[in-house]
């Protein structure tokens, strides 16, 4: 990589598949991604500091630099790190409300307060990030008191994949959930990316 050249954007593992192919897309080569690992969600009070570690590794290597988390259950952390470093970050409370839109999200939650969301890489993941991390594979018979506050399982396409999509129905069908997709895109992602750098959205 060469220095001084572009806009970095750091980013979360578990949506690179959905910013990757954005940038791609619209064919915004002056964008450099880099990922941390999706399994810091596992403990998010890492996430800010880690955060911090990356600026300060590209620090002098790019003519700029965006983070493309939210607050990640991080309490303001992550707000509080990207303040002290001077870089723009997206905001929000999570993923899952930049992907639906916030306001799509919150009237989806009003409509519908028990509603679990997914993304493609949960989906994908969706065994080892959830019911094995939760011993759910071991003690089945937790499924439902670990989730019966829960109606639905909503899942938050990027693309109309029909091999993501059954995983995500597999998923609502192990915890007992109606099951429901959005084709979402990027959600607001894009717009944001095309706004803070100044670029243009191809159809």
């Amino acid at each position: 990589m060469e220095t001084g050249k572009g806009t970095l954007l750091i980013c979360c593992g578990a949506i690179s598949n959905e910013v990757v192919s954005m940038v791609r897309h619209n064919g915004w080569d002056n964008l450099h991604i880099q990922c941390l690992p999706a399994h810091l969600h596992s403990t998010p009070q890492k996430i800010p500091e880690a955060i911090r570690k990356k600026i300060h590794a590209s620090r002098g290597k790019f003519d700029d630099m965006v983070v493309l988390y939210s607050d990640c259950g991080t309490a303001g952390r992550i707000d509080a790190v990207l303040r002290e470093e001077g870089v723009d970050g997206i905001g929000g409370a999570h993923c899952y409300d930049i992907l639906a839109g916030r306001d799509e999200f919150a009237k989806m939650m009003e409509a519908e307060p028990g509603s679990y969301f997914v993304t493609g890489f949960l989906a994908r993941n969706f065994e080892r990030l959830v019911l094995k991390s939760l011993g759910l594979d071991r003690y089945p018979h937790m499924i439902e008191r670990f989730f019966r506050n829960y109606t639905r399982l909503v899942y938050l396409a990027h693309t109309d994949d029909p091999k993501t999509k059954n995983h995500a129905e597999q998923a609502a069908q192990t915890l007992g959930l109606r099951f429901e997709m959005r084709l979402v895109g990027s959600g607001e992602y894009q717009q944001f990316i095309a706004s803070r750098c100044n670029l243009n959205c191809r159809q």
